[in-house]
């Protein structure tokens, strides 16, 4: 599809005075504008958040570093024969 010439263009933006009248142009092009300016900032910051980052190994290790053991329970639970026999196939 080739590109319109003047005369195309012309009619192009007559069409759209007469539906967006001469006072929403200037809105409808700050939108745009605000919304491809957004679009970028955005992309940028994707491209920023893509770069993998250097983990920062500290030399020295602080109590928040180690983490703490499992504790084990020891109790003994003994299970009724109901229970015992409902369990068993």
């Amino acid at each position: 599809m080739a590109m319109p010439n003047g005369s195309e263009l012309l009619v192009i933006l007559g069409v759209v005075v007469i539906l967006f009248g001469g006072k929403k142009i200037p809105e409808l092009a700050k939108g745009l504008g605000q919304g491809i300016r957004n679009f970028k900032n955005e992309m940028k910051e994707d491209t920023v958040e893509a770069k993998p980052d250097t983990p920062v190994k500290s030399e020295t290790t602080t109590q928040t570093d180690i983490p703490k053991p499992i504790e084990i329970s020891k109790e003994t639970v003994t299970v009724s024969s109901e229970v015992k026999s409902t369990y068993q196939t």
